[in-house]
This record gives C-alpha cells, structure tokens and sequence, in this order.
C-alpha cells in the first residue's frame, strides 16, 4: 500500500492528537507510516522513501502568520527534504478568532507545492481543540485522493 511521513509541530498537545488519529488510520489502511515530533527530524532528504507526507502544524499570531516553533527550522529548510513528486497533506489547529485562522496549514501547502510536491488540496484545520472523528475522516479522504 505505500510507505507514509506524519510530521507534527505541537505545542498545546492538540496538533501531536491529530497526527496520532491520522497515522492510526493510515496504518489501519495498510500503509507503513512513521509518525514524528518537529524537534526529532531535519529537512534534509526527510521525504525520501515516502509516498505520502503529512505535514501538521499549529499557528500563533495574531498580526502575522506564526508556525507553531517547533515547526520553523524544518518549514525553513523544506527545500532539502525532497518534496518534488511526492504527495503531501497539510492539516493545522488553530484559533479561529484570529486573523490568520490555520494559516500554517496555507504557508506549508503553498511551500510544498511551491518545492514540486503534489499538494493534495484537502487542508485540514481545526478550531481549537481536535474532534477525533473529524481527523479520521480527513485522513480517509487524504487516502481516497492519494490512490
């Protein structure tokens, strides 16, 4: 079935949920998926031997768009991860009473495809904290558009 990429930037714990329930489904499709902290991975060749990246990411900021920390030294080197040809999902928790709602999810989408990657156009994100159920169902539909 393919091999998968879970990369996750959290700070309050909700982003690393919802990469988790994406990675269990994943892996409940068949496909091999290792599922990693922002901290743990470097950008470079990072996509090599994938099918499938998933990219999640939180955003702060109010006046501007601010990846989650964690997530800035990889989204600055993205570039070197090897992107080009592969499949990438992006999904995001946010605020929605901010001005730039999960517009992390947008600047990693817009990066990747920007590097070659064929961005599936399914952005997922979340107000405030996870709903389980919804992140299964994105990651069903990830996998639908993938195939």
């Amino acid at each position: 079935m393919g091999k998968a990429l879970v990369v996750f930037g959290s700070t309050t714990g909700n982003t690393e949920t919802v990469a988790e329930v994406v990675a269990k489904v994943l892996e409940e499709s068949g496909m091999a998926v290792d599922l990693k902290n922002a901290t743990k991975v470097k950008a470079a060749g990072l996509a090599e031997g994938y099918d499938l990246v998933v990219f999640g990411c939180s955003t702060w900021g109010d006046d501007e768009i601010e990846l989650q920390e964690d997530f800035i030294p990889l989204y600055d080197d993205l570039g070197a991860a090897g992107l080009g040809g592969r499949k990438v999902a992006v999904f995001g928790c946010g605020d929605s009473s901010y001005t730039h709602f999960c517009g992390a999810v947008d600047a990693i989408a817009e990066k990747a495809a920007s590097l070659g990657a064929k961005v599936i156009d399914l952005p997922l994100k979340i107000d405030g904290a996870p709903d389980t159920a919804e992140a299964r169902d994105w990651a069903k539909e990830v996998l639908r558009s993938a195939a």
